[in-house]
């Protein structure tokens, strides 16, 4: 294998300068340093790391110089690698193995004189050993200018290839396979080329674990609420963090794997390589829109606010503010979040994401973590509790409407609440970007109580219209639940219900929700301290159903005709049918009795035929006999007349219903 063309150039330090970690996966590694005229650097990365790093690899050399090459160690199998020498030492040779290679290359042998020739071969020879014992020496067979001499191997102290060709590609066959023992790492060079001292940076995507948030949010009757928030930061690599400036990202950025690093060999036609892609406590929804203005108005009157307290508006700084702007008076008892600690992070907006880039350089050794405040100031909101009847059937949870006020983009994560100095819950909360407002629950309200009861359900018809003689009746079902909530606390509170959205089931009543998430609406429902309020829900559904009417009977269709709701068009129409149904149902009833004289007479024929099959001819019963079949077979004739006219009056009359009914088309 060829040296380098840089192999020869002055190493330099490229140092870790600058991290940003985002909240999808993977962070951005930035490299600053100096070199002085043209120089090679060397980083080493982890073998998994190198596909991200091909994908995303940013090379510069600042103040006129230029960056040239970037090389790295193949990841070509090794085998497949040794396999293109001209020594193979894929295998675990031995030295018999070896000179059989090189056959016919001169070499120089101290055995233990010193010869120099051509390898010839290496064969085995059987000597006697003893009296009876045989065993097996190998010989070399050189070829001298003195002849052909025969060494035994284990004589021969070195053997020297003269051929310095073939010597260099058995070093790097070696070395090769040396490498490849070390699977972790990879070396990776970066070529510079310039005059004098330059700067020179290396910017990359790694794989990196997700930063963390966690806050804390401290309420106080009378006062703001406040909030603290702490970004949780992993150093996972091999590799100690020292002085570098930190920022931390949120949002979700797309980002994917792709094997960059493997090298391919197909056959024709060239396929390109595989992409590997990945987009990959109560939780609460977010209001879907606006709430209506008369849903706001109910919500203000009836947020419980301590005397003197300002409202939530008046709560939080405004948007551009610092979140540590405003200093906090000493509380008097209890915890204090906003003392003592104070956010070491400045914001900005990174395109479509949100940035908190730390203040000041950080040191992390490596496989260590570290807390860091990134929020600290007030935020608004107000205390409520929440109700869901699928959380808890009985209590309401303590809550709390956070209105993220500050100019932050607060990312996902766990909150700990605490409720006049003291610890008081749980929650968890969403992304939210500012000026949303969000939900969190934290406790059991063990001084509400809320009694859900459905009422029984109602159905009833609510309009009838023809179509090609299909009647489509539409119904309406109607669903009621009443939530009634009793307080037992001293001092007033607003109950947020939660009451379940279902497909095709229209609200009626209340009209205006409070709010509407994917999956519930929200009614506020203000009760005062120690009283009971109700709320009354009232759902409909429209239900629709096919009814041939000409195979129904008259019961259904007086059901229609006795239905208010139905227009006097279809009434008149299902009149209409009632009519010519009853005279088609009359001709054929006068058809079936005409059909079934005429079974009676040929029943009666076939009684009287066997009868005259036993009397004599000129017998006075047997003329009786003949004259009774005439008088029946005149008769049948003029049924079968009479049929006839009569099944075609009733087909005629089944087809102009048939029409009648294709023909109507009524709203």
């Amino acid at each position: 294998m060829a040296a380098s063309p840089a192999a020869d150039l002055p190493q330099a330090a490229l140092p870790l300068s600058e991290i940003v970690l985002y909240s999808s996966g993977v962070g951005y590694f930035q490299r600053d340093g100096i070199v002085d005229g043209r120089q090679e650097l060397e980083l080493r990365f982890k073998a998994d790391q190198v596909n991200d790093l091909l994908k995303s690899l940013v090379v510069q050399d600042f103040d006129g110089g230029q960056a040239r090459a970037v090389t790295y160690d193949s990841r070509d199998p090794v085998a497949k690698t040794l396999k293109t020498f001209a020594v193979d030492v894929t295998a675990n040779l031995g030295l018999t193995k070896l000179l059989e290679q090189i056959r016919g290359e001169a070499v120089e042998v101290a055995a233990p004189g010193m010869l120099r020739g051509v390898i010839l071969g290496v064969e085995q020879k059987k000597e006697k050993v003893g009296e009876k014992d045989v065993v097996e020496v190998e010989y070399l067979t050189v070829v001298t200018p003195d002849g052909i001499r025969s060494i035994p191997l284990s004589q021969v102290q070195r053997i020297r290839i003269e051929n310095p060709r073939l010597n260099e590609e058995l070093q790097q066959a070696l070395q090769v396979l040396a490498s490849g023992r070390d699977t972790q790492r990879k070396a990776v060079r970066f070529e510079f080329d310039g005059a004098g001292r330059r700067r020179v940076r290396v910017g990359y995507i790694a794989e990196t674990p997700v930063w963390k948030t966690s806050y804390r949010l401290a309420l106080a009757e009378g006062k703001p609420a406040f909030l603290q928030g702490w970004a949780i930061v992993e150093n996972s690599g091999d590799e100690d963090w020292s002085n570098v400036r930190l920022a931390l990202v949120s949002g979700r950025p797309i980002s994917f794997t792709m094997d960059l690093y493997e090298p391919l060999y197909a056959k024709r036609p060239v396929v390109v390589s595989e992409l590997y892609q990945s987009l990959r406590p109560q939780v609460y929804d977010q209001a879907m829109g606006e709430a209506t203005d008369e849903a706001k108005a109910m919500r203000e009157s009836a947020a419980p606010r301590a005397a003197g307290a300002p409202p939530a508006a008046a709560m939080a700084p405004r948007v551009g503010e610092a979140a540590a702007a405003r200093p906090a008076a000493p509380a008097p008892s209890g915890l204090a979040l906003q003392e003592g600690v104070s956010s070491v992070a400045e914001t900005r907006e990174a395109g479509e994401l949100f940035e908190y880039r730390i203040r000041e350089t950080i040191t992390l050794p490596r496989h260590k973590s570290a807390m860091l405040p990134i929020v600290n100031g007030d935020i608004g909101g107000e205390k409520l509790s929440i109700y869901n009847e699928r959380v808890h059937v009985k209590h309401p949870l303590n809550g709390f409407r956070l209105k993220n006020s500050t100019a932050l983009h607060l990312l996902q994560g766990p909150i700990t609440v605490f409720d006049g100095g003291t610890y008081a819950g749980d929650a968890r909360i969403d992304s939210l970007p500012p000026g949303q407002e969000r939900l969190i629950s934290y406790a059991l309200d063990l001084k509400v109580e809320v009694d859900p009861k459905a009422q029984p359900g109602v159905e009833e018809l609510v309009a009838a219209s023809f179509r090609k003689g299909v009647l489509l009746v539409t119904r309406k079902a109607v669903q009621e639940k009443v939530y009634t909530v009793a307080s037992r606390d001293g001092k007033p509170k607003v109950v947020l219900v939660e009451h379940p959205r279902r497909a095709e089931w229209a609200l009626v009543a209340p009209s205006n929700p409070t709010e509407r998430t994917r999956d519930a609406y929200r009614f506020a429902v203000p009760v005062a301290g120690g009283a009971t309020a109700a709320l009354s829900v009232r759902e409909e559904r429209r239900l629709q159903e096919s009814v041939r009417i000409a195979d129904s009977g008259p019961d259904v269709i007086g059901i229609y005709l006795k239905a208010t709701q139905v227009s006097p068009k279809v009434k008149e129409a299902l009149q209409k049918i009632i009519a010519m149904r009853d005279k088609v149902e009359q001709t054929a009833a006068q058809r079936s009795r005409l059909e079934q004289r005429s079974k009676e007479i040929a029943e009666e024929q076939k009684r009287i035929r066997e009868n005259m099959a036993r009397l004599a001819q000129n017998s006075e019963l047997y003329a009786r006999y003949v004259s009774r079949l005439g008088q029946q077979e005149t008769e049948l004739d003029q049924l079968r007349v009479e049929t006839e006219i009569q099944r075609g009056i009733e087909t005629r009359q089944r087809r102009e219903l048939q029409e009648f009914l294709l023909g109507l088309e009524i709203d």
